[in-house]
């Protein structure tokens, strides 16, 4: 119904392998592909529901090649016809730290956010604010490099909140991705 009434759709690949094997996963996948307008993912997502990966790429050992996730966003977006592509970038230093960054490909050009370095609070909820900066920004109709780096903030922000709520706002989200990590209180 969103289809026929012109709402874009947006979805989380999100394998999660306690919800379903890889074969169901990409079964129930490929059947949504042909309503998703924005596909977003993260470095292991592509791999696990569709066989697609990033070359020189081992997320166990925290290494992310940009080419790589280059290759698997064009891919995604020419199999499936999807408008956008987004992959989140994680680097794992420890399990508390991480680099985290993020790229979005529009069918033309590739956006790679800046990296914040993170000192973890909570990991969950991370992908999910991610994914709902994606969406404010795209439909505040935020330029492609503008997008990106607010989706990138808003979650770099939920990872330092304990909890599944990403409680900051616009404006704090607007600050961080503008290049205020100062973390200064605003009075």
């Amino acid at each position: 119904k969103a289809k026929e009434h012109g709402v874009k759709i947006s979805c989380d690949l999100n394998y999660r392998n306690k919800l379903w094997s890889k074969a169901k996963a990409k079964e129930v996948m490929s059947e949504l592909t042909k309503y998703i307008d924005v596909c977003i993912a993260n470095e292991e997502d592509a791999n696990d529901v569709f066989g697609i990966h990033a070359a020189n790429t081992d997320v166990t050992k925290g290494e992310v090649n940009h080419e790589g996730y280059k290759e698997v966003a064009k891919e995604l977006m020419d199999t499936f016809g999807f408008e956008k592509v987004t992959i989140t970038l994680r680097e794992s230093i420890s399990a508390n730290r991480n680099l985290w960054s993020a790229m979005l490909y529009d069918g033309d050009d590739f956006y790679f956010s800046k990296k914040y370095d993170l000192n973890i609070v909570d990991r969950v909820g991370g992908g999910d604010s991610f994914g709902g900066g994606l969406i404010h920004a795209l439909l505040e109709e935020k330029d492609p490099q503008s997008a990106i780096e607010f989706a990138v903030a808003a979650s770099a922000l939920k990872h330092s909140i304990e909890g599944d709520y990403n409680l900051v706002s616009v404006d704090e989200v607007e600050k961080l991705a503008g290049g205020d990590g100062s973390g200064r209180v605003q009075r």
